[in-house]
């Protein structure tokens, strides 16, 4: 979730090239519409820029409408090797409703992360934005490239508490516990500060081309 302290910060979003599918793998990698929360952080230069240009991308997401996204919370790092750097995280979460596949969807996060500086030979240390896929409705997907739910969410207060504000009542589809549950019997003892920001409104940059996503 985090870049190089020298990562070079882009002057405005970049809307990450996807690769074009033909119809059939197209239509191959759409499903039911299902309800989506992606997770996203940084802890590089202007914390609050990177966020709020992930933000705009996720409601480009193709096949997808975007629903909400939680407030924006200044998060102390979990990092007991010292990857991290000093510099805390600005962490939210959004809520999506999408057709894509999650592999498709887990696929177009990892080049958003790209587009937006993401240090990818250096994914444990700082970074301008990490972007996680934490619930794909109720699926559970175990692969070796990707996990659904986020195996470590329910131990990490800075995805409980976003997660609480937007949907306080969603059930984890393996322990059956709501948010509430789990944020009730939470021991993280990282700091995690609500900022009185309202996401979307912070005077960010906005794309400056159409999402190149295949549609």
């Amino acid at each position: 979730m985090r870049a190089a302290n020298n990562a070079r910060v882009v002057s405005k979003v970049w809307c990450p090239a996807m690769p074009q599918r033909t119809d059939g793998a197209q239509h191959a990698e759409r499903m039911k519409t299902e309800t989506v929360f992606i997770g996203f952080g940084s802890n590089v230069e202007d914390r609050l820029d990177f966020c709020e240009r992930a933000v705009v991308l996720m409601k480009l997401l193709p096949h997808s409408r975007y629903i909400d996204v939680s407030s924006y919370y200044e998060t102390e790092p979990i990092d007991p090797d010292g990857c991290l750097g000093p510099m805390w995280f600005y962490n939210g979460v959004v809520q999506i409703e999408t057709t894509l596949a999650p592999q498709r969807l887990a696929l177009i996060c990892r080049e958003t992360e790209r587009a937006l500086g993401r240090d990818d030979h250096n994914r444990r240390g700082p970074r301008t934005i990490d972007l996680d896929i934490l619930f794909y409705g109720q699926q559970v997907i175990r692969e070796s490239t990707l996990s659904i739910p986020h195996p470590r969410l329910h131990f990490r207060r800075f995805v409980l508490e976003p997660m609480m504000e937007l949907a306080p009542t969603w059930r984890h589809p393996e322990l059956h516990l709501t948010m509430t549950d789990l944020c009730a019997r939470l021991d993280d003892p990282a700091r995690v500060r609500r900022l009185a920001l309202v996401p979307g409104r912070c005077g960010a940059s906005r794309p400056s081309c159409r999402p190149s996503f295949p549609v």
